[in-house]
């Protein structure tokens, strides 16, 4: 007899997460928003929770909607890295699938520039402005992740979609998360 086909997915962040505290944070630069990301990836590392990288989607009033962190081998989901994490789980909460549908610019912040995948979701996901901490060749230069081939230029593309793109806000501290994860030899948690 065949097995019946699996009819739902259930995809999870840490526990971890559910302890955050962000009430009274200040999120209104982007130097605030990236710096929570890598905070984000950060605590992923420390806890063995994930891979290092952290997202965060803020509202135009500078709220924090929804985060995400790489859940890829945890929850043996490929798609499972942080922006598309932030991304499902801020589509959920403001139920609807393109984010910026009520007209207020939303912004993801993410600790690394986002692979090939997260890439196209951006694209997808109603983002106005996308903050970037680590840059793709410091993710394959400090670990073993390959990030795929992006458009050669994949600024511009955004740009003509109307996403703004701001690079190497908070690098340095992005880059220190990825090099101490290198050096733990890429750990597949």
């Amino acid at each position: 007899m065949p097995m019946p086909l699996p009819a739902q997915l259930h995809i999870t962040l840490p526990i971890w997460v559910l302890e955050l505290d962000v009430g009274g944070r200040d999120f209104s630069t982007d130097a605030a928003k990236v710096g929570f990301a890598v905070e984000l990836s950060n605590y992923n590392v420390e806890r063995q929770s994930g891979g290092p990288f952290g997202a965060a989607v803020f509202s135009a009033t500078h709220q924090l909607i929804a985060v995400g962190v790489n859940r890829v081998v945890r929850q043996s989901c490929s798609l499972a890295h942080a922006e598309t994490m932030a991304y499902m789980l801020a589509q959920q909460r403001l139920q609807r699938f393109r984010l910026n549908e009520d007209g207020g610019p939303i912004t993801l912040a993410t600790s690394a520039q986002p692979c090939c995948q997260c890439y196209g979701a951006t694209m997808w996901a109603g983002i106005d402005r996308l903050l970037i901490g680590a840059r793709s060749e410091d993710v394959e230069t400090l670990t073993p992740f390959d990030e795929g081939p992006l458009p050669a230029d994949w600024l511009g593309e955004l740009n003509k979609r109307g996403i703004e793109v701001v690079r190497d806000v908070e690098r340095e501290a992005a880059c220190a998360v990825l090099k101490r994860y290198g050096e733990l030899g890429g750990p597949n948690y």
